[in-house]
């Protein structure tokens, strides 16, 4: 069952060919089994998933429910879980159990989806690799030498393994699409606000978003579509109508103009990514669209224009972290001081100390305008660049990373290597853009992501175009032989 995309296992799940309660049970016993060796989950909740699928069952047994009735999940643990530990992969939160529902997990569970658990991330999102988490790194399962991507590893990891037939995931530089292409996933992040990031811990607010991982763009058209829609309780949350995205699956790529950016196959890509990407187009131009090159010439500075914003917003966002009022507290703290310096010394890791100073500097009195003033210019560029390209082009195709899967503490003492990881997905997040990464080849054993950003809103032609081509295409069906 681990295998059958979500459509099959719903129309499975009509016809009884198996309850709700069974297809959990064989995902928890794959967990059991299987998950020792990966470290995708944090927190297995298999009481509250039975009792879940139970009532999933009894709407089943009535001809009620929709097309995620009875089908489980995992969710990131930055989503809050009410009476469920929300850690973020820091000892700063290792002991708050959430009081409240996520907006998207309240939606997922009215959908009538079942909660597994909450999967492994670098801490507070802060990292490329999944190796910042206080629980530990998880591992690729195409290769458990090698780091399944971050900060969504323990999402793919436990998707990509069948210990999840889905998995909801955050992007705030590339965290969703990064990890889908380095497990052969397909993973999307939509535009920003057209997700509710209530109830998701804030890591940088203006780049932060929701999305979801799956094995096919039909599978996370489904979950995207129950997860999106307008919470008031957001006020960057946008009130527009959500759009048909599984009805609009089937639209022809006949007549697509795919943007093919310059600066996206420069030096630094490896050649035999840059192939598979090539002929990921030239699939798509068999089918009908056009290929367009075209120019996105501030692109190379989305790196640092994003750490140096990143950094600045988390530095106020984690200011909350302070030991008095929940999260992790120091012992036997001496003064004020004391409990501030030790209880954040040690309740954060490296990487997100090293975030916070860096955010701070660039705030800081006489290093704003040299600094944060300055990236926020450089972002608009970036936004401009990409609303001059769609107008010659409907969707930009890419890659999705330089290289395949690195192995597992490989680039923990490079920082600035580690941040390059994400060249590719940051400037989306920047301009607020829709991004999907989907898997077009294999190398060394290893899966290969190409890269498509559409238009503002724009996802349901990303998922068709994705659609289209893995009509076309094997490379999303491929398994890990190990996990099989």
């Amino acid at each position: 069952m681990h295998t059958q995309s979500l459509a099959a296992l719903a129309e499975g799940l009509r016809r009884r060919d198996f309850s709700s309660r069974e297809l959990t049970e064989h995902f928890l016993g794959r967990i059991d089994k299987l998950d020792g060796e990966l470290n995708s989950y944090v927190t297995v909740t298999a009481e509250r998933a039975l009792e879940q699928a139970a009532a999933a069952d009894a709407r089943l047994d009535k001809g009620e429910g929709g097309p995620l009735t009875g089908i489980p999940l995992a969710h990131k643990d930055l989503f809050c879980t009410q009476g469920v530990r929300t850690a973020c992969g820091s000892r700063m939160l290792d002991n708050f159990i959430a009081p409240y529902d996520a907006h998207i997990v309240e939606l997922l569970d009215a959908a009538g989806m079942v909660t597994l658990g909450k999967v492994n991330m670098d801490e507070f999102a802060m990292g490329s690799s999944t190796e910042t988490s206080f629980y530990g790194p998880t591992k690729n399962p195409w290769d458990t030498a090698r780091v399944p991507g971050g900060s969504s590893g323990g999402s793919v990891t436990a998707v990509a393994a069948g210990l999840a037939p889905v998995a909801t995931a955050t992007d705030t530089g590339g965290s969703i699409r990064q990890s889908a292409a380095l497990t052969g996933l397909t993973g999307i992040k939509p535009t920003y606000g057209r997700v509710s990031r209530y109830g998701m811990v804030a890591f940088a607010s203006s780049l932060d978003q929701a999305g979801v991982v799956a094995h096919s763009a039909a599978d996370a058209a489904l979950v995207l579509q129950a997860m999106s829609g307008f919470d008031p309780r957001d006020s960057t949350c946008v009130e527009r109508p959500v759009d048909d995205y599984a009805g609009a699956l089937d639209q022809p790529v006949a007549g697509l103009r795919v943007g093919l950016p310059a600066e996206y196959f420069a030096e630094g890509l490896d050649p035999a990514v840059r192939a598979a990407v090539e002929a990921a187009a030239a699939e798509l131009e068999k089918l009908g669209a056009t290929l367009v090159p075209i120019q996105l010439p501030n692109s190379p500075l989305s790196v640092p224009t994003y750490y140096v914003v990143a950094p600045a917003e988390a530095s106020s966002n984690l200011s909350r972290y302070d030991g008095v009022r929940y999260g992790y507290r120091c012992a036997d703290p001496a003064n004020l001081e004391d409990l501030y310096k030790r209880s954040r010394g040690e309740g954060f890791g490296d990487e997100v100390q090293r975030r916070i100073m860096i955010g701070t500097y660039v705030l800081s009195h006489g290093y704003y305008d040299a600094y944060y003033l300055q990236a926020q210019k450089v972002r608009q560029l970036i936004a401009d660049d990409f609303r001059k390209a769609f107008e010659q082009v409907d969707v930009i195709l890419g890659p999705t990373t330089q290289g395949t899967a690195f192995g597992i503490g490989e680039q923990t003492d490079d920082p600035v290597t580690m941040y390059l990881n994400d060249i590719y997905t940051i400037a989306a997040n920047l301009a607020g853009l829709p991004a999907l990464s989907m898997p077009c080849g294999m190398l060394d054993g290893l899966p290969v992501g190409a890269q498509l950003i559409g238009k503002h809103f724009d996802e349901g032609r990303l998922l068709a175009a994705a659609h289209a081509y893995q009509q076309a295409t094997d490379w999303h069906t491929r398994f890990p032989g190990a996990f099989a």
